[in-house]
Protein backbone atom coordinates (compact mmCIF):
# COMPACT_ATOMS: atom_id res chain seq x y z
CA UNK A 1 0.00 0.00 0.00
CA UNK A 2 2.66 2.64 1.04
CA UNK A 3 4.60 1.78 -2.35
CA UNK A 4 1.05 3.31 -4.14
CA UNK A 5 1.05 5.70 -2.39
CA UNK A 6 4.78 6.86 -3.37
CA UNK A 7 3.34 6.07 -6.50
CA UNK A 8 1.28 9.63 -7.14
CA UNK A 9 4.71 11.96 -6.35
CA UNK A 10 6.22 9.71 -8.63
CA UNK A 11 3.67 10.09 -11.56
CA UNK A 12 3.00 13.66 -10.97
CA UNK A 13 7.04 14.39 -11.02
CA UNK A 14 7.25 12.26 -14.69
CA UNK A 15 4.28 14.61 -15.38
CA UNK A 16 6.49 17.49 -15.22
CA UNK A 17 9.28 16.20 -17.12
CA UNK A 18 7.20 15.07 -19.81
CA UNK A 19 5.81 18.24 -20.61
CA UNK A 20 8.93 20.14 -21.19
CA UNK A 21 9.53 17.83 -24.46
CA UNK A 22 9.61 19.98 -27.56
CA UNK A 23 6.93 18.35 -29.17
CA UNK A 24 4.32 18.74 -26.61
CA UNK A 25 4.98 22.42 -25.93
CA UNK A 26 1.89 23.43 -28.04
CA UNK A 27 -0.43 21.43 -26.08
CA UNK A 28 1.00 22.80 -22.90
CA UNK A 29 0.98 26.38 -23.75
CA UNK A 30 -2.51 26.58 -25.00
CA UNK A 31 -4.37 25.36 -22.17
CA UNK A 32 -1.61 27.24 -19.86
CA UNK A 33 -2.31 30.30 -20.88
CA UNK A 34 -6.37 29.99 -20.42
CA UNK A 35 -5.08 29.10 -16.88
CA UNK A 36 -3.16 32.61 -16.64
CA UNK A 37 -6.47 34.32 -17.20
CA UNK A 38 -8.82 32.57 -14.97
CA UNK A 39 -6.20 32.49 -12.59
CA UNK A 40 -5.78 36.42 -11.82
CA UNK A 41 -9.03 36.73 -12.96
CA UNK A 42 -10.04 34.86 -9.77
CA UNK A 43 -7.59 36.44 -7.69
CA UNK A 44 -9.25 39.49 -7.98
CA UNK A 45 -12.46 38.99 -7.27
CA UNK A 46 -11.15 36.68 -4.50
CA UNK A 47 -9.45 39.92 -2.68
CA UNK A 48 -12.27 41.75 -3.04
CA UNK A 49 -15.06 39.70 -1.11
CA UNK A 50 -12.80 37.08 1.45
CA UNK A 51 -12.84 38.48 4.53
CA UNK A 52 -16.55 38.75 4.14
CA UNK A 53 -17.15 34.96 2.87
CA UNK A 54 -14.64 33.49 5.98
CA UNK A 55 -16.87 36.50 8.40
CA UNK A 56 -20.14 34.61 7.11
CA UNK A 57 -19.03 31.26 8.00
CA UNK A 58 -17.58 31.58 11.00
CA UNK A 59 -20.64 31.03 13.66
CA UNK A 60 -21.40 33.10 16.33
CA UNK A 61 -20.16 32.10 19.53
CA UNK A 62 -21.18 33.66 23.16
CA UNK A 63 -18.83 35.57 24.68
CA UNK A 64 -17.74 33.21 27.26
CA UNK A 65 -16.65 31.04 24.02
CA UNK A 66 -15.05 33.87 22.59
CA UNK A 67 -11.21 32.44 22.98
CA UNK A 68 -12.51 29.77 20.30
CA UNK A 69 -12.06 32.70 17.54
CA UNK A 70 -8.69 32.06 17.32
CA UNK A 71 -9.01 28.29 16.98
CA UNK A 72 -11.81 28.82 14.28
CA UNK A 73 -10.89 31.56 12.10
CA UNK A 74 -7.36 29.53 10.43
CA UNK A 75 -9.98 26.42 9.74
CA UNK A 76 -12.54 28.99 8.01
CA UNK A 77 -10.09 30.46 6.12
CA UNK A 78 -8.84 27.48 4.41
CA UNK A 79 -11.98 26.02 3.82
CA UNK A 80 -12.53 29.31 1.95
CA UNK A 81 -9.27 28.95 0.41
CA UNK A 82 -10.32 25.48 -0.78
CA UNK A 83 -13.72 26.76 -2.22
CA UNK A 84 -11.68 29.11 -4.10
CA UNK A 85 -9.07 26.72 -5.24
CA UNK A 86 -11.71 24.52 -6.49
CA UNK A 87 -13.31 27.00 -8.53
CA UNK A 88 -10.38 27.89 -10.33
CA UNK A 89 -9.57 24.50 -10.89
CA UNK A 90 -13.10 23.91 -12.14
CA UNK A 91 -13.32 26.78 -14.66
CA UNK A 92 -9.74 26.21 -16.01
CA UNK A 93 -10.32 22.61 -16.99
CA UNK A 94 -13.68 22.86 -17.92
CA UNK A 95 -12.73 26.32 -20.28
CA UNK A 96 -9.45 24.44 -21.30
CA UNK A 97 -10.80 20.58 -21.48
CA UNK A 98 -10.07 20.04 -25.38
CA UNK A 99 -6.45 21.54 -25.10
CA UNK A 100 -6.54 19.27 -22.05
CA UNK A 101 -7.56 15.91 -23.96
CA UNK A 102 -5.33 17.01 -26.79
CA UNK A 103 -2.19 16.75 -24.50
CA UNK A 104 -3.15 13.62 -22.99
CA UNK A 105 -3.96 12.02 -25.87
CA UNK A 106 0.29 13.22 -27.45
CA UNK A 107 1.77 12.26 -24.09
CA UNK A 108 0.05 8.37 -24.29
CA UNK A 109 1.19 8.38 -27.69
CA UNK A 110 4.80 8.88 -26.42
CA UNK A 111 4.45 6.60 -23.66
CA UNK A 112 2.96 3.80 -26.01
CA UNK A 113 4.98 4.37 -29.07
CA UNK A 114 2.22 4.28 -31.14
CA UNK A 115 0.06 6.90 -32.27
CA UNK A 116 -3.85 6.10 -32.95
CA UNK A 117 -5.48 9.23 -32.26
CA UNK A 118 -5.90 11.90 -35.06
CA UNK A 119 -3.19 15.01 -35.65
CA UNK A 120 -4.18 18.43 -34.24
CA UNK A 121 -5.75 20.66 -36.17
CA UNK A 122 -8.25 23.50 -35.21
CA UNK A 123 -10.87 21.43 -36.76
CA UNK A 124 -10.62 18.50 -34.94
CA UNK A 125 -10.55 20.54 -31.79
CA UNK A 126 -13.16 22.18 -32.42
CA UNK A 127 -14.84 18.55 -33.01
CA UNK A 128 -13.82 17.48 -29.38
CA UNK A 129 -15.44 20.45 -27.77
CA UNK A 130 -18.94 18.73 -27.77
CA UNK A 131 -17.39 15.52 -26.10
CA UNK A 132 -15.25 17.29 -23.73
CA UNK A 133 -17.64 19.61 -22.57
CA UNK A 134 -20.11 16.92 -21.88
CA UNK A 135 -17.79 14.90 -19.71
CA UNK A 136 -16.85 18.23 -18.03
CA UNK A 137 -20.40 18.59 -16.94
CA UNK A 138 -20.37 14.72 -15.60
CA UNK A 139 -18.22 15.81 -13.62
CA UNK A 140 -19.65 19.13 -12.49
CA UNK A 141 -23.05 16.45 -11.45
CA UNK A 142 -20.38 14.31 -9.48
CA UNK A 143 -19.06 17.09 -7.78
CA UNK A 144 -22.12 19.89 -7.26
CA UNK A 145 -24.54 17.34 -5.16
CA UNK A 146 -21.26 16.59 -3.00
CA UNK A 147 -20.18 20.34 -3.11
CA UNK A 148 -23.11 21.32 -1.66
CA UNK A 149 -23.61 18.69 1.35
CA UNK A 150 -20.05 19.64 2.35
CA UNK A 151 -20.94 23.51 2.25
CA UNK A 152 -24.93 22.81 3.94
CA UNK A 153 -22.34 20.96 7.02
CA UNK A 154 -20.28 24.01 6.81
CA UNK A 155 -22.87 26.38 7.99
CA UNK A 156 -24.52 24.37 10.94
CA UNK A 157 -22.75 25.63 13.66
CA UNK A 158 -21.17 23.03 16.03
CA UNK A 159 -20.93 20.52 13.20
CA UNK A 160 -19.10 22.80 10.58
CA UNK A 161 -15.95 21.93 12.50
CA UNK A 162 -15.13 18.98 10.31
CA UNK A 163 -15.50 20.58 7.16
CA UNK A 164 -12.71 21.72 6.31
CA UNK A 165 -11.01 18.40 6.68
CA UNK A 166 -13.66 16.45 4.93
CA UNK A 167 -12.88 19.45 2.01
CA UNK A 168 -9.47 18.04 1.73
CA UNK A 169 -10.06 14.20 1.51
CA UNK A 170 -13.10 15.30 -1.16
CA UNK A 171 -10.69 17.69 -3.18
CA UNK A 172 -7.95 14.65 -3.20
CA UNK A 173 -10.02 12.03 -4.66
CA UNK A 174 -11.52 14.49 -7.04
CA UNK A 175 -8.12 15.63 -8.27
CA UNK A 176 -7.88 11.61 -9.05
CA UNK A 177 -11.05 12.10 -10.97
CA UNK A 178 -10.37 15.40 -12.76
CA UNK A 179 -7.01 14.24 -14.50
CA UNK A 180 -7.47 10.33 -15.04
CA UNK A 181 -10.56 11.07 -16.87
CA UNK A 182 -8.59 12.51 -19.55
CA UNK A 183 -6.74 9.17 -20.76
CA UNK A 184 -9.79 7.63 -19.79
CA UNK A 185 -12.39 9.45 -21.66
CA UNK A 186 -9.80 9.71 -25.07
CA UNK A 187 -10.14 5.97 -24.92
CA UNK A 188 -13.52 5.76 -24.74
CA UNK A 189 -13.77 4.22 -21.34
CA UNK A 190 -16.98 5.01 -19.54
CA UNK A 191 -17.65 7.43 -16.71
CA UNK A 192 -18.94 4.87 -14.71
CA UNK A 193 -16.00 2.42 -15.78
CA UNK A 194 -13.32 4.82 -14.89
CA UNK A 195 -14.80 5.66 -11.92
CA UNK A 196 -14.52 1.90 -10.68
CA UNK A 197 -10.65 1.99 -11.85
CA UNK A 198 -10.26 4.57 -9.48
CA UNK A 199 -11.92 2.76 -6.35
CA UNK A 200 -9.52 -0.49 -7.41
CA UNK A 201 -6.77 1.49 -7.38
CA UNK A 202 -7.67 3.77 -4.37
CA UNK A 203 -4.11 4.11 -2.78
CA UNK A 204 -2.61 5.16 -6.14
CA UNK A 205 -5.29 7.09 -6.90
CA UNK A 206 -5.01 8.88 -3.32
CA UNK A 207 -1.22 9.51 -3.70
CA UNK A 208 -1.53 11.19 -7.24
CA UNK A 209 -4.66 13.09 -6.24
CA UNK A 210 -3.10 14.19 -2.76
CA UNK A 211 0.15 15.40 -4.33
CA UNK A 212 -1.64 17.20 -7.44
CA UNK A 213 -3.85 18.94 -4.90
CA UNK A 214 -0.87 20.08 -2.61
CA UNK A 215 0.49 21.14 -6.35
CA UNK A 216 -2.23 22.93 -7.37
CA UNK A 217 -2.54 25.11 -4.14
CA UNK A 218 0.57 26.89 -4.32
CA UNK A 219 -0.02 30.19 -6.31
CA UNK A 220 1.68 30.53 -9.65
CA UNK A 221 3.20 27.04 -9.77
CA UNK A 222 -0.22 25.51 -10.26
CA UNK A 223 -0.33 27.01 -13.34
CA UNK A 224 1.89 24.67 -14.46
CA UNK A 225 1.37 21.94 -12.49
CA UNK A 226 -2.17 21.47 -14.45
CA UNK A 227 -0.28 20.70 -17.69
CA UNK A 228 2.20 18.29 -15.47
CA UNK A 229 -0.85 16.82 -13.57
CA UNK A 230 -2.73 15.61 -16.99
CA UNK A 231 0.54 14.16 -18.65
CA UNK A 232 1.32 12.67 -14.65
CA UNK A 233 -2.38 10.95 -14.94
CA UNK A 234 -2.10 10.06 -18.50
CA UNK A 235 0.99 8.26 -17.87
CA UNK A 236 -0.48 6.39 -14.58
CA UNK A 237 -2.85 5.36 -16.84
CA UNK A 238 -1.05 3.50 -18.71
CA UNK A 239 0.84 1.69 -17.05
CA UNK A 240 -1.62 0.03 -14.87
CA UNK A 241 -4.82 0.16 -16.85
CA UNK A 242 -6.71 -2.90 -16.94
CA UNK A 243 -9.71 -3.12 -18.48
CA UNK A 244 -12.17 -5.54 -19.91
CA UNK A 245 -11.86 -4.49 -24.08
CA UNK A 246 -15.32 -5.17 -23.83
CA UNK A 247 -16.08 -3.02 -20.69
CA UNK A 248 -13.85 -0.19 -21.30
CA UNK A 249 -15.40 0.55 -24.61
CA UNK A 250 -18.77 0.63 -23.25
CA UNK A 251 -20.32 4.52 -22.95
Amino acid sequence: MSAQAFGGPHYLNAGFKMITRPGLRIYVLLPLSINFAVFFGLIYFAVQGFNGWVTSLMPNLPSWLSFLDYILWPLFVLLVLLIIFFTFTTIANLIASPFNSFLAEKVEVIARGEDHFPPFSWAELLAMVPRTMAREMRKLGYFLPRALGLLILSLIPGVNIIAAPLWVIFNIWMMAVQYIDYPADNNKVSWNMMLAWLRSKRILSLGFGGITYLALMVPLFNLIAMPAAIAGATLLWVEHRELPTTQARTQ
